[in-house]
């Protein structure tokens, strides 16, 4: 049971309801981590503002799934693995890559950069080294792709803290945390 509201279609205000129509029309689905998000519909258009900013980009949208599921499985919230494992399938991520992705890696090594700079940059909370910085660029990476890379892990910070303190139900195929040895 989650520990903070879920916002339901039918406890929503108009501005919610708006809100979720838009979101609806877009994913097909208001997932649950959404709806705790509406209890504040400004945080909720933050949000989308947000998530629009960082998909818009010129990351691709493989690249951004191999991130979140990097930093699901390092901030350990089981909610947006679950999702992103989902997503990540959605767009063409196989079990193999989305294994590695967990581990904090990819198959592809130009990714591999990409997702071992996102988890430094959430470890470190942004106090990255040089060289890691001379690594993500060295594999082809533009200043305005790190810059993305840096905002996917800022709104992938967010949904993990959202997941973990609300405990909201999980509304994605459930796929379990691992654990470190």
């Amino acid at each position: 049971m989650a520990r903070i509201n879920v916002v339901t279609h039918e406890t929503a205000n108009a501005e919610q309801k708006a809100l979720y129509d838009a979101i609806q029309s877009q994913l097909g689905i208001v997932p649950n981590f959404l709806k705790v998000f509406a209890n504040s519909p400004e945080a909720l258009k933050a949000f989308l503002g947000l998530h629009g900013i960082a998909n818009g980009g010129s990351l691709d949208p493989q690249t951004g799934e191999r991130i979140a599921l990097a930093l699901a499985q390092q901030n350990a919230c089981e909610y947006c693995l679950s999702a992103h494992t989902a997503i990540g399938r959605k767009v063409g991520l196989n079990g193999a890559e989305i294994e590695a992705n967990r581990a904090g890696t990819s198959q592809d090594a130009r990714a591999a950069a990409a997702v071992k700079f996102a988890r430094a940059v959430n470890e470190h909370t942004g106090d990255v080294t040089t060289a890691e910085l001379a690594d993500v660029r060295n594999a082809g990476y533009s200043e305005a792709e790190i810059v993305e890379i840096i905002t996917h892990v800022g709104m992938n910070i967010l949904t993990n803290l959202i997941g973990r303190a609300s405990r909201v139900e999980i509304d994605f195929p459930r796929v379990e945390l691992k654990l470190a040895a």
